[in-house]
């Protein structure tokens, strides 16, 4: 069957909730300041439902979901909107389809917003690289104060 990049449907909110959650235990990111304590993390259909926010999903061998991306609003700014919670399983990565991912997310993005905004932790440095080659650049304050206080690395691109 091979894999597919398609929009979350209500089905997959506890499976893209367990990808999430492995990403974070692997990189020790579970806890307050991350989205590990993000109260709509067990309901991702529903928090994606708003016009200029949406959440992508890859698909794999029986349905399994082994990826995920939303673009949403950056609260308190006018054109920027975030990537979030872009994570991968390790069976996956370097498959290319986190980039086919991207691509995807960016593409809506564009449709809203002027430029896309990251927060991510210093260990992630596979992920660094990844924004990076993605056109994203490395930026050392925060563009607003989110909920995300333990994220310590941000980016943006210009879309």
């Amino acid at each position: 069957m091979g894999y597919v990049i398609r929009e979350i449907e209500k089905r997959d909110n506890s499976s893209i909730e367990g990808v999430i959650r492995s990403c974070l235990i692997e990189f020790g990111a579970n806890h307050d300041g991350t989205a590990w304590a993000d109260p709509e993390l067990c309901h991702l259909y529903e928090a994606y439902r708003e016009e200029g926010s949406k959440y992508w999903v890859i698909e794999g061998e029986g349905g399994k979901i082994c990826g995920g991306a939303g673009i949403g609003k950056l609260r308190g700014t006018d054109k920027i909107c975030e990537l979030q919670k872009i994570y991968c399983l390790p069976e996956i990565r370097g498959t290319g389809l986190a980039l086919q991912l991207m691509r995807v997310a960016l593409e809506y993005a564009t449709q809203y917003y002027k430029k896309c905004y990251i927060e991510t932790l210093e260990n992630m440095t596979r992920a660094h690289r990844f924004y990076e080659k993605c056109g994203f650049v490395r930026i050392y304050h925060p563009v607003v104060k989110t909920e995300h206080f333990a994220c310590d690395v941000r980016f943006i691109k210009e879309l």
